[in-house]
């Protein structure tokens, strides 16, 4: 639970946010003439799983009120790749315990943008930003290792 402050009182409520992911669409060449799938429908399919996996596998503290994919799929220029890139948004609305438990989130490659909705303010106590910061750098030596690992397969 997070503190908020009413009035001059310290009180517990849940954590209400909007949070912004883009789903990146990733292809690979046709084998054949045929079957290759353009960077849309990579990014719309990609979009499609993950949302799927957020909506049927239940996260510790996290509670996904809405799932929002009304927003188009749009491309950008990759110089790096030299190619263009889609990207699927998908806009969730989820209720949390802590704000440690909204890292999980902030901390992937997909995260664009928060939004919280509840409350208006919030108190951190000297262990709340010390579990936030923990978990922040747990998130990120995890997708560090994965990082890694999808490396040296290449």
């Amino acid at each position: 639970m997070v503190n908020t402050i009413i009035g001059n009182e310290i009180q517990k409520s849940i954590l209400k946010a909007k949070i912004r992911l883009d789903y990146k669409g990733i292809t690979k060449p046709a084998k054949f003439l045929f079957g290759g799938k353009s960077t849309d429908q990579a990014a719309e399919e990609m979009r499609d799983q993950q949302v799927a996996l957020l909506r049927n596998v239940p996260l510790q503290g996290i509670k996904v009120e809405d799932v929002d994919m009304s927003l188009d799929v749009y491309t950008v220029y990759d110089e790096i790749q030299n190619t263009h890139v889609a990207y699927a948004p998908v806009v969730l609305t989820v209720v949390a315990d802590s704000l440690e438990d909204i890292v999980r989130f902030v901390a992937r490659d997909e995260f664009r943008k928060i939004e919280i909705l509840e409350p208006d303010n919030m108190v951190l106590s000297r262990m709340d930003t010390e579990r936030i910061l923990f978990r922040l750098s747990e998130e990120m030596r995890t997708y560090r290792m994965q990082l890694e690992r999808r490396l040296s397969t290449r």
